[in-house]
C-alpha cells in the first residue's frame, strides 16, 4: 500500500470503527447550542465608538473658552466659570452627535468607518444623546444665572441649525463661528453674574441720603439713623451680658451737606440698596466682544477648511487660514484687552513673557498643518490641518487669557494640551 493510502486510511479508522468525529474548535452560543449567536461588540468596543461619534479628543479645547472669558472680565474664576465649563462641554458634545446623525448619508459614501454608519451606534441613539446633552448644558447654565441661560440657548440653537441647516451652504463658517463667539460670552457672562451677589451694604438715593446699620462687636450694638439735615437719634445699646438700658436722648447732628451719588465704574450698574452687579450689565459681557471675536475669527477659518477635508483639492481655504492665522497671532501681540472689571495691575514679567509664548504656539500649531495642506490639498493633509487648527484653539485661548491680564489662566490652559495631543493619536478630532 503506497503511503498517502495508508495514511487516509489511518485517518478514517476511527469513523470506521464507529467513533464519534472529533468536536468543531468552536461551540455553538445560540439558543439550546442549536444556532451561532452574532457577534455582539464587547463594552470596550462601544465606549470606542461613542468615543468617536463625540470626538473626545477634541473635549480638551472648551474649557479654554470660560477661562478666557473670566479673564476678559477681571474676574477670577469661580462657580460660575464652572458651571459654564460644564454647559460648554455637554452642548459642544451635542454637537458632535447632532453632526454625525445629520451627516450619516454622506458619511456612508465618503467615510463609511463612522461609527453611525459603521453600524456601531444606531442613528435614534445619536440623536436621543444630542437632545440630551442639550437640556443638560442648558440646565447648568441656568444654575449660573438668568443672563448666562439667555447666552447658551442662542449657542444651542446655534449649534443645532449649523448641524442640521447651515453646515452645507455659505453661512456654515459664520455659524460655527458665532458658537465659539457666543461660548467665551458664556464663561464671561456666568463668571460675572456669580461674582456679584446683591446685598443691602449700602443704599444710594437721587437725594444723596445714606442709611446704613452699624453693629459693633459682641459687647454693644448701635442701631442708628442718620440723614443729612435731620435729627439723629441713639435708639438702644445692649451691654454684652444681655443687660440694657435704653436712652432716650436726642441729639441734634448738624446739617451735612449731601454727598454726591458716586458714579459707578466701566461696566458696572450701581442700583439703590445693592452693590454693583456687573453680571446684569451688557457693558461687562461687551468687554468680553473683543476675545470672543478672536476665538470666532480662528473657528471660521478652521470651518472654511474642513468643508473640503473629505475631497480634498481645496488651495484658497488653507492659504486664506494660514493669513488669517498671522493677523491673530499680529493681534494677540499687539496689546492687553481692556476689560470692564475692576482696574488690574500693570503686567508682571511672567505675563510679558508668556503672552508671546502662547502666540507662537498658536501659530506653531496651526500655521504649519495650513501650510502642508496650501502646497498639497490632498485630503489626508486637510484634515491634518483641521485637526492642528482644533488643537491651535488652546494655545489661543491661553494667549486671550494672558492678554487679558491673567497670565496664570493661560498657563491652566496650556496644560490641557498634552492630554489633547495624546488623545488625538487614538480618537481623531475631526
Amino acid at each position: 500500500m503506497r503511503p498517502l493510502r495508508l495514511l487516509a486510511a489511518v485517518a478514517g479508522a476511527p469513523r470506521l470503527l464507529g467513533a464519534r468525529p472529533t468536536a468543531p474548535p468552536y461551540s455553538l452560543s445560540g439558543a439550546s447550542g442549536t444556532a451561532p449567536a452574532p457577534d455582539r461588540p464587547s463594552t470596550r468596543e462601544r465606549l470606542r465608538a461613542w468615543a468617536e461619534l463625540l470626538r473626545v479628543s477634541a473635549l480638551f479645547t472648551v474649557p479654554g473658552d470660560a477661562l478666557a472669558g473670566a479673564a476678559a472680565v477681571g474676574r477670577r474664576p469661580g462657580r460660575g466659570t464652572a458651571l459654564a465649563v460644564g454647559a460648554s462641554l455637554c452642548l459642544y458634545e451635542a454637537g458632535m452627535a447632532l453632526n454625525d446623525w445629520a451627516d450619516r448619508e454622506e458619511d456612508a459614501v465618503d467615510r463609511p468607518h463612522r461609527p453611525i454608519p459603521s453600524g456601531r451606534v444606531a442613528p435614534g441613539a445619536a440623536l436621543a444623546a444630542a437632545g440630551l446633552l442639550t437640556a443638560a448644558g442648558l440646565a447648568l447654565a441656568a444654575r449660573a444665572g438668568r443672563p448666562a441661560l439667555v447666552v447658551a440657548s442662542g449657542l444651542a440653537a446655534t449649534v443645532w441649525a449649523y448641524d442640521l441647516r447651515l453646515k452645507h451652504t455659505r453661512l456654515g463658517p459664520a455659524a460655527m463661528a458665532s458658537a465659539r463667539t457666543l461660548d467665551l460670552l458664556l464663561g464671561a457672562t456666568a463668571t460675572a453674574g456669580a461674582t456679584a451677589k446683591p446685598g443691602r451694604t449700602a443704599s444710594v438715593g437721587t437725594t444723596g441720603a445714606v442709611g446704613t446699620t452699624a453693629t459693633v462687636g459682641r459687647a454693644g450694638a448701635v442701631g442708628t439713623a442718620a440723614t443729612p439735615g435731620t435729627t439723629g437719634t441713639v435708639a438702644t445699646m445692649s451691654g454684652g451680658a444681655g443687660g440694657g438700658a435704653t436712652v432716650p436722648a436726642a441729639r441734634t447732628v448738624p446739617a451735612a451737606r449731601p454727598a454726591p451719588a458716586p458714579r459707578p465704574a466701566s461696566g458696572h450698574s450701581l442700583t439703590p440698596g445693592r452693590t454693583p452687579t456687573p453680571g446684569s450689565t451688557p457693558g461687562l459681557t461687551a468687554a468680553a466682544l473683543p476675545s470672543a471675536l478672536l476665538l470666532g475669527a480662528h473657528t471660521y477659518a478652521v470651518t472654511a477648511v474642513s468643508r473640503h477635508e473629505a475631497q480634498g483639492g481645496s488651495t484658497a481655504a488653507p492659504l486664506a487660514a494660514l493669513a488669517g492665522a498671522a493677523g491673530l497671532g499680529a493681534a494677540l501681540l499687539r496689546g492687553r484687552a481692556a476689560t470692564g472689571g475692576p482696574p488690574q495691575s500693570p503686567p508682571t514679567a511672567a505675563g510679558r513673557l508668556l503672552l508671546p509664548a502662547f502666540a507662537a504656539a498658536y501659530l506653531r500649531t496651526s500655521a504649519v498643518p495650513l501650510l502642508h495642506a496650501a502646497l498639497n490639498p490632498s485630503p489626508p493633509l486637510t484634515q491634518r490641518a483641521v485637526g492642528g487648527g482644533i488643537r491651535a484653539m488652546i494655545p489661543l485661548q491661553a494667549a486671550l487669557a494672558a492678554r487679558a491680564g491673567a497670565p496664570v489662566g493661560g498657563l491652566a490652559v496650556m496644560g490641557l494640551v498634552p492630554l489633547a495631543r495624546a488623545l488625538s493619536r487614538k480618537v481623531s478630532p475631526t
